[in-house]
C-alpha cells in the first residue's frame, strides 16, 4: 500500500534520510536522542546501533507490525536506525514511535517538515495503538526547556500535563501522529487538570496518639528543622504510629519540590500516581530490603527507596534488623542529600534529600527498660544487638528518643490538650520552617559548617556548658554541629533570635545514645 492510498500527501522529492527528536532518561535527567533512520538499497534488513539495549532492539519487530497493520507499506530496504549519541545507553520501548515515524518520513509516505522543532516518545503495540511508557514528566520538562513540542502516548497525557511550560499532544494511535504531522487531525493538548490531591489533612493524625507527650515534642521539632529521628522502646509504644503521622506535620510541597519528587517517582519502573503528584512521598521498606532496593542500582541503574523519599521522609521500621551493610549505605546520602551509582559505562547521581525517621526495640527480646522487668537479655547479647547500628551511622541521626509504655489509664482517659490536631501543630511548624527560609534560604538541618559558625552563634555561657556535654559524652565534631543545628530549630520554634541554654539542654537531651 502507498502513501496516496492512506490518504496522506507527499512531496514528491522522496527522501532516504531522516532524523526524528527524543529522549531517553538517565538518572533523573531527560538526555536529548536523535533518533536518525537511513534507507539503502540491498537485501531487506533492520539494524539498530548506538548502544540500544534489548528492549531496543525488538523495537524493530514491534514497529514493522503497526506499519503495516496501520495501513502504510513497510520499506523492502536496508534500513539503519542510529540513536545518537552512539556513547549513551538507550533502553526502553519509548524510541518505537519516532523510530516508526522515521521510517515513514525516510520512505516518502510521510512529511518531515514539522520534525525539526517536535519530541516524540512511546511504545508501539502490533496494531499501531500507543502503549504507556515511563520517564514522561523528566522528558516534558526538558522538552520544554528546549522550545520543542512532545508528542506522547493517550496515557502518558495526565503526567505530560504537569509540564505546563512545555506544549504537549497526546496520541492513542500512530494514524493519529501521522495525521497530527499532516496537519489533517491535531491531537489534543496536554492540558493541566485542577483535581489531584494536595491535602496534608489525608494524613493520619496525631491526635490519634495517646501519651508520648516528649515523643510528641521531639516529632514537631524534627519536622520543623527537618532532623532526623530514632525512637527506641519496647514493642507497642507507638513507634510506628508516631512516624505515620509526620508527613501531617509538613507544610505543602512546593511546586518546584512536588515535581522534582514527581519526577523521580516517573522513572522509578513506572510506578507513578498522577493523582498524588503533590503529596510528600512516604516510603517504609520492609527490613529484608538489599541495599540496591535501598539506594538504587541495576545495569540500567533505577532509584532506590531513598531516592523515592526525596523531599518527604524515609521510615525504617525494626532498624536494627536490616543488615548493617545495608544501613551503612545511608551514610553519604543523609551527608550529601544523593546518591552516586557507577557503572562501567556510566554513573548517573539521584537526589536523595529525605527526613530520615527509624524505629527499633532496646534489646532482642525488646523489653530492656521495661517497667514490667520481663528483659531476660544477658549484658552480651544487649551488646551484640546493638552493635548492629555502627557509630557512624549513630552519629549521623540528629534525635535518638527512648519511649516508655503508656499506661492503660492513659489510653483509656478522654482526649487532653496534649493531643493537638496535625493542622494546628503544622501551622507552627510552616512557621518556623519560614523563619529558616527567611534567614538562611535553607532548613537548619541542611546547614554547612560556615552556616552553622554564621546562624548558630553562642555567648559565653553556652559555649562553656557546651563544652562540658562534649568532654563528658565524648562527642564528635559531627554530634556538636547536629546539637547546634538542632538547638537552633528549638530557638526558631520558640521565636527567639539566639540560642540560650534551655535550647542547648533540650537538643542534648534529644542524643540519649551518646550517653550510653
Amino acid at each position: 500500500m502507498n502513501s496516496t492510498q492512506t490518504g496522506f500527501d507527499v512531496p514528491e522529492n522522496i527522501r532516504s534520510l531522516a532524523m526524528v527528536h527524543s529522549r531517553t532518561v538517565l538518572g533523573v535527567n531527560a538526555v536529548p536522542v536523535t533518533v536518525e533512520v537511513h534507507l539503502a538499497n540491498g537485501l531487506p534488513s533492520f539494524s539498530t546501533v548506538g548502544m540500544p539495549e534489548t528492549a531496543v532492539r525488538e523495537s524493530k519487530d514491534r514497529v514493522r507490525g503497526a506499519i503495516i497493520n496501520s495501513g502504510f507499506e513497510f520499506p523492502a530496504k536496508r534500513i539503519t536506525v542510529n540513536l545518537a549519541p552512539a556513547d549513551l545507553p538507550k533502553a526502553g520501548g519509548r524510541f518505537d514511535l519516532p523510530i516508526a515515524i522515521g521510517i515513514l518520513v525516510a520512505s516518502g509516505q510521510l512529511p518531515g517538515a514539522q520534525l525539526a522543532d517536535l519530541e516524540m516518545i512511546g511504545e508501539l503495540a502490533l496494531n499501531g495503538q500507543l502503549r504507556k511508557v515511563s520517564g514522561v514528566l523528566p522528558t516534558a520538562l526538558a522538552c520544554g526547556q528546549s522550545l520543542r513540542q512532545l508528542v506522547v502516548p493517550s496515557e502518558n497525557e495526565l503526567e505530560a500535563s504537569l509540564a505546563e511550560q512545555t506544549d504537549s499532544f497526546a496520541g492513542p494511535h500512530l494514524l493519529s501522529v501521522c495525521a497530527h504531522l499532516v496537519g489533517q487531525t491535531i491531537m489534543p493538548r496536554c492540558l493541566p487538570k485542577s483535581s489531584f490531591s494536595d491535602s496534608a489533612d489525608t494524613y493520619p493524625d496525631l491526635s490519634d496518639v495517646k501519651g508520648q507527650v516528649q515523643a510528641k515534642r521531639a516529632l514537631e521539632i524534627a519536622a520543623a528543622g527537618n532532623h532526623s529521628i530514632l525512637f527506641i522502646g519496647p514493642p507497642g509504644t507507638g513507634k510506628s504510629m508516631l512516624a505515620t503521622r509526620l508527613p501531617g506535620l509538613l507544610p505543602q510541597l512546593s511546586t518546584a519540590k512536588a515535581l522534582e519528587a514527581a519526577a523521580i517517582q516517573s522513572v522509578a519502573n513506572g510506578e507513578f500516581d498522577i493523582a498524588d503528584w503533590r503529596r510528600r512521598p512516604y516510603r517504609a521498606p520492609h527490613h529484608s530490603a538489599s541495599a540496591a532496593a535501598l539506594v538504587g542500582g541495576g545495569s540500567n541503574p533505577r532509584p532506590g527507596e531513598i531516592s523515592r523519599a526525596h523531599h518527604g521522609i524515609l521510615f525504617l521500621d525494626e532498624l536494627t534488623e536490616f543488615s548493617r551493610a545495608t544501613l551503612e549505605q545511608l551514610r553519604e546520602p543523609l551527608e550529601t542529600g544523593e546518591i552516586n551509582i557507577a557503572r562501567a559505562v556510566h554513573s548517573v547521581s539521584y537526589p536523595a534529600r529525605f527526613m530520615f525517621v527509624a524505629a527499633c526495640n532496646p534489646c532482642r527480646c525488646g523489653y530492656l527498660g521495661d517497667d514490667t522487668d520481663r528483659c531476660q537479655c544477658s549484658a552480651s547479647s544487649i551488646e551484640q544487638y546493638r552493635s548492629k547500628l555502627s557509630g557512624p551511622m549513630i552519629d549521623r541521626i540528629d534525635m535518638h528518643l527512648h519511649l516508655k509504655r503508656v499506661d492503660i489509664k492513659t489510653l483509656q482517659g478522654v482526649p487532653s490538650s496534649s493531643n493537638e490536631r496535625s493542622a494546628t501543630i503544622r501551622q507552627r511548624v510552616s512557621v518556623a520552617r519560614a523563619m529558616q527560609q527567611q534567614r538562611q534560604t535553607q532548613l537548619n538541618s541542611q546547614l554547612s559548617s560556615e552556616g552553622i559558625d554564621k546562624y548558630c552563634r553562642l555567648d559565653q555561657a553556652c559555649l562553656s556548658f557546651l563544652e562540658v556535654v562534649c568532654e563528658k559524652l565524648h562527642l564528635s565534631a559531627r554530634a556538636y554541629h547536629r546539637i547546634l543545628k538542632l538547638a537552633r530549630t528549638i530557638a526558631d520554634m520558640a521565636g527567639e533570635e539566639s540560642i540560650n541554654q534551655a535550647h542547648l539542654a533540650e537538643a542534648v537531651g534529644y542524643r540519649s545514645l551518646d550517653r550510653r
